[in-house]
């Protein structure tokens, strides 16, 4: 996989688009003047997040004992169901910050929206198949958080332009994308998994 394969597989799995609702919705009770200091502050924290996962996370799965063509299938599986969802959209509410009204801090902004459970098993996934490619993993999570945070301060306006069925529809696009890029990672690791007990 390449840097721009990479990058636009993380892009898919973070899913700007479809975030656009939920982050407007929480930072709509968010006074105007710190919105944009607080979007900037949870996407950092969610590149920090993702980063510790592509460099820790492949010392966990180790810990773990699982094998690389088990890693690979279940994040072809993951990915998979990620993508259903995208193309098959279930209605999520925007959870308020907290009951006092206080503004949002990690959660929900950062994780799970930004930084959910589907980029970090993505970036393990990467840094645990090709782990002498960190450097252009870090690149392609770079790229991949760059254009999320560009859609995501842009919310506003993409929501003006775009409207609510342009949004579902751009978010239906990127999840048959993603079902392409998910077969095609569940069948290379099937394919690599035969190939070794063949082998072995």
């Amino acid at each position: 996989m390449d840097l721009l394969s990479a990058a636009t597989l993380l892009f898919l799995v973070m899913d700007p688009l479809g975030n656009i609702p939920i982050f407007l919705s929480i930072l709509d009770k968010v006074p105007e003047r710190r919105r944009l200091r607080i979007l900037l502050r949870e996407l950092v924290l969610a590149l920090v997040v993702l980063l510790a996962f592509l460099f820790g996370g492949r010392y966990l799965l180790g810990f773990l004992g699982l094998s690389e063509h088990a890693i690979r299938i279940a994040g072809g599986i993951i990915l998979f169901l990620i993508a259903l969802k995208m193309v098959f959209p279930v209605e999520r509410s925007a959870q308020t910050p907290d009951e006092d009204g206080e503004e949002p801090f990690i959660v929900p902004l950062a994780i799970p929206l930004v930084a959910g459970p589907s980029a970090m098993a993505v970036v393990m996934l990467l840094a645990t198949n090709e782990p002498d490619r960190m450097g252009l993993w870090v690149a392609a999570l770079g790229l991949a958080w760059l254009a999320s945070a560009l859609i995501l301060l842009s919310a506003t306006g993409l929501k003006r332009v775009l409207g609510r069925r342009g949004l579902v529809a751009m978010e239906r696009l990127m999840g048959m994308v993603l079902i392409a890029l998910a077969i095609q990672m569940l069948l290379e690791g099937v394919t690599a998994f035969i190939r070794a007990s063949g082998a072995g």
